[in-house]
Formats: C-alpha cells, structure tokens, sequence
C-alpha cells in the first residue's frame, strides 16, 4: 500500500490536505500524484477531487478518500456519500475524479481544520498485524524549539523510505510468549540465577523476577510467565542485545529471515524480518507526520498526565499538568510505575477494568496517539533504538535513511519513561543512559518491519 505526502489546499469553506499511499511491497507500488480539490461555490457543498494513479505493475487498486475534523491529529470524520473513482477496481489513470457530498456527512459544518487524504492500495503487502504504516517523507529531525540539549542539533532534513512501526510497545506477554519458543528451540538462552543469556554466553537479555524485584516476567525453572495484571505493560529490564534477540524470534516464528547477527550483532537491514528502529525513524514515526510540534500528538504542544505516563514537574512550562510527580493512578505501590499499552485513548477510564494501584475508580484519559495511530511514544518506557549513540552525529549525518555511527559504547534510546521529566517526553529528545547490556525498569522497545 502507498501513501502519498499531505499536501495543503484551500477549497473555500475547507481546507483539505490530501495524501497517497506508498508501498512496502516487493512489486511496484501505486503512485497518486498531481491532487486538487476544489468545494463548489453552487451552495451544494460539494467537493471534487481529482487526481492522478499510477501503478507499474498496471494493478487496479482500491482508492478511499478519509476525512479529519482536527487537522489531521485523527482521521474519524466520517465520509461516505463518495462516488466516481473510489472504492475498488480504479485502473491507472489521469485526472480520477472523486465527488464528495460533504453537506451529506457534515451537516452544517464549518472550519478551517478540515483535512482530506486520499490512499490508493493494491493488494500487496497489507499492513502486518499490531503494526502501522509511516508513509515515506522528508522531515526535519531535532530541536526546532531550540530549548533541548546540544546532542539535538543541528535541526537537519531527512528523507526516510516506508516502513511499519509497532503501534504499541512490546508487552511482558509478547516477550514471555518469545521466550518460550527460544528455550524450546534448544540453543538460544540460557538462564543462570533468573537472568536471560544468549546460550551459553554472558551476553545479557532480560531479568526475570527471580533476579530481580523489578523484572515482570516469571521463571519456573521450566517456563516463563507474567506476574499477575502486567501482561499488558510493556517489557522492561530488557537490555539493547534482549530487544534484538527478540526482534530474531519473533522474526523466526512468522518465517521471516533475522536481521541480526548475534554473534556481532550487525543488522542486515536487507533481511526480510523485524528490527528496532533506526533514530531517525523512530523520531519520524514519533512525530505523527506533523511538523515543528514538541510531543508526538499534534493539536498542542504541553504534555500532562491524561496524556502519557511520566514523572510531572512544574520545571518546565510545557508541562502543564494539574497532577504532578509520578503518574496519579499507575505511579503508586512497587516500582516499575508502568501502564498498560494504548491506555492513553481519551476515554473515562474505569479502575474496575484496569486495575491500576492508585485509589480513584475513574480516570478521563485524553487522546495520546499521534496522526499515524502510535501510542505511548511519549512516556511509559524509554525505547531502544537500533543506532549507536554519538552527541555529534547530527552534524555529519546522510540526509537519506541514515542508521547511525558505525560503532560505539551507548545505544540511543527514545521517548522518556514513567519515570522521565517532560524534557525526556519531547520527540527530539536523545537519551544513551546505558551500554548495549544495561536494564533498567524503564526501558524497553517496539520494532519496525521493512
């Protein structure tokens, strides 16, 4: 499937920023280029939309057109009083018109906050399951508020192909379920005094809880498990070499070719398997597809605790919540101060269904994706990135896919933890606390597919 860039227009009462699609697949993907859009001044509302597909492979796609009422922070709105070159079945072609009767699906609306996107998809390669798709683009990587560390500038454009991200951080389940199918493999782990080794090596992976208080993840001597309700949260006391461990298994349980070498632990990013994400796509990804925000979600740029999960304090005045210190309701009891993935939705969150520590019954939560559906890339855990650490990378960085220093003695890390200021939760934030073994019980990861 193919998304192609937004692309702002003013059409009289709306205005429409429309995108196509672009492809992960190995055939030639579809490409929609040369969009208008235009609302007729006849009273009827009516919007046309014109634009022009193109497929290589001469494969008839099916071509949707989705609507956003807050700018393109989220893509609800509905609309379905569509015809013309929609749906599917829509040959390669020029000029494809698509008639949108907006008075139809928005009765009496009005705004200037009114976005459109066009994707054409044919067939190939449908988005994996848990994953989503950040569409290829150009994007300016680092501190353009200018209030960050040194490590974040220079401000530089980078263009990043296509690729799928984790929609959430991995769980305690996800990895416990992988380590299960590494033992029974034979000669993947070892586990000596309930730490998790590559077999027969003192490369670390993972603690259980039988090494140490903060680990979720159970050891029988026989099988792993999760510590009751923490299924959910995401994995922590997980080193950079246990994150790409996993990223090997759950690659070689779905028939996919491991990226890493763990015996260098090289990435082979022409692998067909899942990695971590290089620095540059995580930011990217972070970043939702908006531009110059300070947190992935893009309608404001302070950050609080209905939000994200993190450590509140009237430091910074972007932090805005009316709670501060650890999180209200997930900051309270035993270390780590986790939450459970997509907690944050927007909804009025109930104790009864969550079985948060803290003593309110009820939480109202607000909306913390971004515009590509990517949850807690603010807070929870810090995130494990594939790229060595240098605070003077961005100077000499390549301006297409860069994957970072060739060696070094940190691996960055992303996003702030449960335990992070808001100056850690900023998309441009860089962090490298540990070597490739450190774990910590507020660290962890979620991997990226090509």
């Amino acid at each position: 499937m193919r998304r192609i860039p937004t692309i702002p227009c003013g059409i009289g009462l709306l205005v429409l920023a429309l995108s196509a699609s672009s492809t992960l697949a190995q055939n030639n993907a579809p490409v929609v280029s040369n969009v208008t859009a235009s609302q007729r001044q006849d009273g009827s509302k009516i919007v046309d939309i014109r634009y022009n597909l193109a497929d290589a492979d001469g494969d008839a796609c099916t071509v949707t057109v989705q609507a956003s009422g807050d700018a393109g922070a989220t893509w609800t709105v509905p609309i379905t009083a569509v015809s013309g070159a929609v749906g599917a079945g829509i040959t390669p072609g020029l000029n494809k018109l698509v008639t949108w009767n907006c008075a139809s699906d928005l009765p009496g609306a009005f705004g200037s906050q009114y976005k459109v996107r066009v994707l054409a998809d044919d067939g190939y390669n449908p988005v994996p399951p848990g994953m989503v798709l950040i569409p290829a683009g150009t994007f300016n990587m680092g501190d353009t508020f200018y209030e960050g560390f040194s490590d974040e500038r220079p401000v530089h454009s980078v263009y990043i192909s296509a690729f799928y991200m984790d929609r959430y951080e991995v769980t305690n389940q996800q990895y416990a379920d992988a380590l299960n199918w590494a033992k029974n493999q034979g000669n993947l782990i070892t586990v000596s005094s309930g730490v998790v080794y590559r077999f027969n090596s003192g490369t670390s992976y993972c603690d259980t809880t039988t090494s140490s208080s903060l680990s979720r993840i159970t050891w029988n001597g026989s099988t792993f498990g999760v510590v009751s309700g923490k299924a959910n949260h995401p994995m922590a006391m997980v080193s950079w070499y246990g994150a790409a461990a996993y990223s090997n298994w759950r690659s070689a349980m779905q028939g996919r070719t491991p990226c890493y070498d763990t015996g260098t632990w090289a990435c082979n990013f022409a692998a067909s398997g899942y990695r971590l994400p290089t620095e540059a796509e995580w930011e990217k990804a972070a970043r939702g597809g908006a531009a110059g925000r300070r947190f992935p979600w893009s309608d404001q740029d302070t950050i609080q605790h209905a939000r994200a999960n993190y450590f509140s304090s009237s430091s910074f005045g972007y932090d805005t919540s009316p709670t501060r210190n650890y999180h209200p309701v997930w900051g309270v009891g035993s270390a780590p101060y986790t939450s459970p993935v997509g907690f944050f939705t927007g909804a009025l969150q109930q104790k009864a269904d969550w079985g948060w520590p803290g003593s309110q019954t009820s939480y109202q939560t607000a909306n913390g994706a971004n515009g590509y559906g990517l949850y807690d890339m603010a807070g929870n855990v810090w995130e494990w990135c594939n790229d060595w650490y240098s605070s003077t990378y961005y100077s000499t960085s390549p301006a297409t896919n860069p994957t970072g220093p060739s060696s070094g003695s940190y691996r960055v890390l992303r996003g702030g933890g449960w335990s992070s200021n808001a100056n850690y939760c900023r998309c441009a934030a860089r962090f490298n606390y540990g070597t490739p073994g450190a774990r910590d019980d507020d660290g962890g990861f979620r991997l990226v597919l090509d």
